[in-house]
């Protein structure tokens, strides 16, 4: 009893790289970028960064390296395991600020063809995980409001440099 330690939480950063239409994505420099950022600026103590992968803007290209991603997030033999944050940046072209999706859908409907060509429209991105109808919520907006807001703080800082 007591001897536990102060909870770990773990991140893993993810974006896209160029796709059709957007010749330099923002999320590549974002997360190529962030570890160097955060080992000037420093990180809250508790807080670790534990990769930052820039995943091919493919449909199938991009599926297996976040996979392997999201398995380091949970098989990490570790004494004291903590919390774990897996953070995509993704891109809107039309979006006036930053934006935090609080559900997933297993659905893929691209607007122009991926990198490696592929269109598809309304069908599941993980067919074993069902249909697309199926919405996954990933946290309750109502007890993450200052989350929210402090995310939106450090992107900014981040983008400025300071």
């Amino acid at each position: 009893m007591g001897s536990e330690g102060p909870s770990v939480v773990k991140v893993y950063v993810t974006g896209f790289k160029k796709f059709h239409g957007v010749a330099e994505n923002p999320t590549e420099t974002i997360v190529s970028n962030l570890k160097q950022f955060l080992q000037k600026n420093g990180l809250p103590k508790g807080l670790n960064l534990e990769s930052c992968n820039v995943l091919e803007a493919a449909g199938q290209g991009g599926l297996s390296p976040l996979y392997q991603v999201m398995e380091s997030s949970v098989t990490k033999p570790d004494s004291n395991p903590g919390h774990v944050i897996l953070l995509h940046f993704g891109v809107n072209s039309g979006a006036t600020r930053f934006a935090i999706e609080y559900q997933a859908v297993n659905e893929a409907t691209f607007r122009c063809p991926d990198e490696l060509g592929w269109k598809p429209q309304k069908i599941p991105i993980v067919p074993a995980d069902g249909g697309i109808q199926k919405i996954r919520k990933v946290y309750s907006q109502r007890e993450n409001n200052a989350m929210i807001f402090q995310v939106s703080i450090e992107i900014r800082n981040f983008k400025q440099g300071t």
